[in-house]
């Protein structure tokens, strides 16, 4: 399907592959910087120019849709259009010129689509989710995934851009004048803080632009935006470093989209002093919001625990690659499981749960080269859109798989997010799921998995399928230096 969000600030269209279990695709997607908040804030009214403006990105969505094979279309109009006191007039015109149909949707409706696209593909439970558009703010409140209240504030970053920043670059006054604007619109409406177990979920343009200047700024293994965390005092300094630059130094900022330039540093005094106002020292990013919120929302689908997004999450991207088999994946993750309890029995379920997606996702990597498939699936993984999974969970994901057929790996590719507390265990993880891929490869379809494994003193028996003695003192050698014991391999053949 094809989803179009007419915002305040910019107009957005994504054509999305959505299954029943809500796992998405995304086949393609187009912008444009329509600011429209800034045409209906002096006179109430869209301009002749900003409705062209609207007429001419919706033709370019629908050019978008047809060339990727939508078959249905969702449309809505958020926060400048519900304002403009002829926001009918132009849907008329559009309904009339493109055949699409544009909903325009309330603050509350607005809030409650991006807290379902949001909070979908990240491992959270309790909070807030902010969405930080051209002309509002929308605040949703949630505990144990589901929506329990929301906010629409007036304190979107190009209405507040215009309406305090008038200086090029700001003046300190100016921003003081901004931030105390959005702490008292927050205490007029009662915005409760955050409670201990709860976290601040950021979606939407000027999150995501704060974050790509902060990934830009220094070296971080995972490329994707959906899950990084910014803490209070880096987005400090960003509000800093943005101020104390003019508008056309700000354009060519990495990390910055252009046209965002001119509202960034508005947005990100909203986003700072939210931040402040309801006591989080973090936002934790999400790469979707409203118009995932729409996709979902138009299949029914609901808000399932993170382990199952997570599992259909990575059966998902398995799926993708032809070198993939699910035959395989299932035997070399049952294997996996039983070394695991035998080897580790104290393993909690976090443990368990890595290896068996370790074990599921590592023939991806085949599709591109088979002597390098640990090291192309580790880099699949860290790039894919799986959702789900914090970005301290994807990098163990990847070191697993990476370590398994590169003993020398050093957890400090994946740094900051894996330190060296985590060089052990990752080497046990690695040497199990070595050594579970080396047996499944063993057993013909159909069999049994072939495999006993029982640990007694320093030495750990094992009887499976390897018959090279070379290849079971290769095995030998890694396990003594991951499990301080030796690995004594019985031969025996698949029952």
């Amino acid at each position: 399907m094809a989803v179009i969000d007419l915002g305040s600030n910019s107009g957005r269209v994504v054509v999305l592959d959505v299954d029943d279990h809500g796992s998405i695709e995304i086949l393609a997607d187009g912008r444009s910087p329509l600011r429209l908040a800034r045409d209906v804030a002096p006179t109430g009214r869209l301009s002749n120019d900003a409705i062209d403006r609207v007429l001419g990105a919706l033709r370019d969505f629908e050019a978008i849709a047809s060339g990727n094979r939508a078959v249905r279309t969702v449309a809505v109009a958020t926060a400048a259009i519900r304002e403009a006191a002829n926001g009918d007039d132009l849907l008329t015109r559009i309904r009339a010129e493109t055949g699409i149909e544009i909903r325009v949707i309330d603050g509350a409706e607005e809030a409650r689509l991006g807290f379902l696209g949001a909070v979908y593909s990240l491992p959270v439970q309790h909070g807030t989710v902010t969405d930080i558009g051209g002309g509002s703010m929308e605040l949703s409140r949630f505990r144990d995934r589901r929506l329990v209240g929301s906010f629409t504030l007036a304190v979107g970053a190009l209405r507040m851009s215009d309406r305090y920043l008038a200086s090029d670059p700001p003046a300190a006054g100016e921003l003081e004048a901004l931030a105390a604007s959005v702490r008292r619109t927050l205490q007029e409406q009662d915005v409760p803080p955050l409670k201990a177990d709860e976290r601040l979920i950021g979606t939407g343009g000027t999150i995501r632009n704060l974050a790509k200047i902060d990934r830009s700024a220094r070296a971080y293994p995972i490329p994707r935006l959906d899950g990084y965390v910014l803490g209070r005092k880096r987005v400090q300094d960003l509000v800093s470093v943005l101020s104390g630059r003019r508008l056309s130094r700000r354009q060519v900022m990495a990390g910055l989209n252009a046209d965002r330039a001119d509202s960034i540093v508005g947005g990100a005094v909203v986003a700072v002093t939210t931040m402040e106002t309801l006591g989080a020292d973090e936002v934790v990013v999400s790469g979707r919001g409203l118009r995932e919120g729409l996709a979902f929302d138009s299949i029914g689908a609901h808000l399932p625990s993170p382990q199952s997004v997570r599992r259909t999450s990575i059966a998902a991207l398995a799926s993708r690659f032809a070198s993939w088999d699910r035959g395989r994946a299932e035997r070399r993750a049952a294997i996996a499981a039983r070394l695991l309890l035998a080897l580790e029995p104290a393993a909690g379920p976090s443990q368990e749960e890595r290896l068996d997606q370790a074990a599921t996702v590592l023939d991806v990597g085949r599709s591109i080269d088979f002597y390098r498939r640990h090291e192309h699936t580790a880099d699949i993984l860290v790039a894919s859109d799986l959702a789900g999974f914090t970005h301290r969970k994807l990098a163990w994901l990847a070191a697993i798989v990476r370590q398994a057929g590169d003993e020398e790996m050093s957890v400090r590719l994946y740094r900051p997010l894996l330190g060296p507390d985590d060089a052990e265990p990752v080497a046990r993880a690695g040497a199990i799921l070595d050594l579970a891929d080396e047996i499944e490869q063993r057993v013909a379809p159909g069999r049994g998995l072939g495999v006993s494994c029982e640990v007694r003193g320093r030495e750990v028996h094992l009887a499976a399928p390897i018959f090279d003695p070379a290849r079971r003192a290769r095995l030998d050698a890694r396990f003594r230096r991951a499990f301080r014991r030796r690995l004594v391999v019985t031969p025996m053949v698949g029952s």
